[in-house]
């Protein structure tokens, strides 16, 4: 025979679970690996084909004009599967800057056709000079400095996500 406690303990849980709220816990449970600890953005995986080889990373997704303003300002470290992207819709001429940007970085420009357009590698961190993609670019990829050199990426290759 269960107890009142268990009973009770068994009905609460119940409505618990039919809650608005547990199932925004469920939802955000089951996407945990899908949003970043440190700046809450959208994570998604994104590959690199470079010379036969399919570099995979997870990367940060700055969609609004605040996220991408910010984009890895302030962060002490990247891992080297790690990066942001910033999707540009129109596809337009990129320019971006290090302001309060603590690491260096390598800005790989990503034209409309979802190809390496150009790299920007090992960016100064802090700086204020701009950093501009060659041409009309859709996406900016940003990844630790010296990463796309040591995985050969070049213009040409191509991005999915």
């Amino acid at each position: 025979m269960m107890s009142v406690r268990t009973v009770l303990f068994a009905a609460l849980a119940a409505v618990a679970a039919c809650s608005p709220m547990a199932a925004d816990a469920g939802q955000k449970a089951s996407a945990a690996g899908a949003r970043h600890p440190e700046s809450g953005l959208e994570v998604i995986s994104l590959t690199v084909v470079s010379a036969g080889k399919r570099h995979r990373f997870r990367v940060e997704v700055a969609r609004s004009s605040e996220e991408q303003a910010k984009g890895l300002m302030f962060r002490t470290a990247l891992a080297p599967k790690e990066g942001m992207i910033f999707p540009l819709e129109p596809a337009r001429q990129a320019s971006f800057w290090m302001k309060n940007t603590v690491i260096p970085l390598d800005l790989v420009f990503v034209g409309p056709d979802r190809r390496i357009e150009s790299i920007a590698a090992n960016a100064v961190p802090y700086s204020l000079s701009p950093i501009a993609s060659k041409g009309s670019v859709s996406a900016v990829l940003e990844l630790i400095g010296g990463r796309a050199a040591q995985l050969g990426l070049a213009p040409g290759d191509r991005v999915e996500w």
